[in-house]
Formats: C-alpha cells, sequence, structure tokens
C-alpha cells in the first residue's frame, strides 16, 4: 500500500555509519549491497567499497530495514534493491557482481518478502510518475 511505499522510500534516505578499524565511514542505506560474516569477520559490501565492519551480524540485522533488506542465511543479509535474480539456493546481486546463499527454508518467506517490496517499490515509480504529470500541466495551464 501507499504508506509501506513512503516508508520504503524514505528508509533508502536514511544514512548509516559503518565502523571500521580505521574510521566510521557513513554510507545511505541504499548503497549497501549486502552484509556477509566470513570467518570471523562481517563485510559490508557498497556500491563503492567493501569495510570491514567492527559490529556483528546482530547489530547489522537490527540497523538495516526489514522492508528492504533480509538475512536469507546466518552469514548474509541482502538488500533487495541490488537483487537480479535468485533460485532456491543463491540470490545474484548488483548486475550478477555478487552471490549470497538463500536457506531453503527460507526460500518461500524470502519470495513473499521480495514481491512485496517490489510492489512498494512499483508502487513509488507510479506515484512519481503521476506527480512529475501534474506538475508539467500545472505548468502549461500557466
Amino acid at each position: 500500500n501507499m504508506e509501506d511505499a513512503l516508508q520504503l522510500y524514505n528508509t533508502f534516505l536514511v544514512k548509516i555509519a559503518i565502523d571500521t578499524k580505521t574510521g566510521v565511514y557513513t554510507v545511505s542505506s541504499s548503497e549497501i549491497i549486502f552484509v556477509e560474516a566470513q570467518m570471523r569477520k562481517v563485510l559490508v559490501h557498497t556500491i563503492a567499497q567493501t569495510y570491514e565492519s567492527t559490529q556483528n551480524m546482530a547489530y547489522w540485522i537490527k540497523q538495516l530495514d526489514a522492508k528492504c533488506f533480509f538475512q536469507a542465511h546466518r552469514s548474509f543479509i541482502v538488500n533487495m534493491e541490488h537483487i537480479t535474480s535468485f533460485d532456491h539456493s543463491v540470490i545474484y546481486l548488483f548486475h550478477n557482481q555478487f552471490r549470497a546463499y538463500l536457506t531453503r527454508r527460507k526460500y518461500t518467506e524470502f519470495k513473499e518478502a521480495y514481491l512485496l517490496y517490489l510492489e512498494s517499490v512499483n508502487i513509488i515509480t507510479i506515484n512519481k510518475w503521476i506527480v512529475r504529470v501534474f506538475i508539467d500541466l500545472k505548468k502549461k495551464r500557466h
């Protein structure tokens, strides 16, 4: 619905601090492609670069909005915005440049969450288009 779409839109405007051993970096949540636990490290993969976070996965699960991010596996939290495709065991991200595991028991829940996400994004896109048309019509009248 429209309320979910607006909440989703506002989520992408949120800035998130990534605390690393070398400093704190600020990124928009929409720039995060996925978060990955690898051995004892937590890596935050963004459009620009990968950061080694000092925070654990539990921190990132709480920090990232559930409407846009999904914990597909104990080692992966994915940003729905950057999903290219998926099957029953793998999610392909950012034009197939990255892969994240999808736990089989979470497949149905993930698929439903992703389809809901797409529905909200489509509502935002349609509303932006309507606003642009309305503004154009208003300009033509004056």
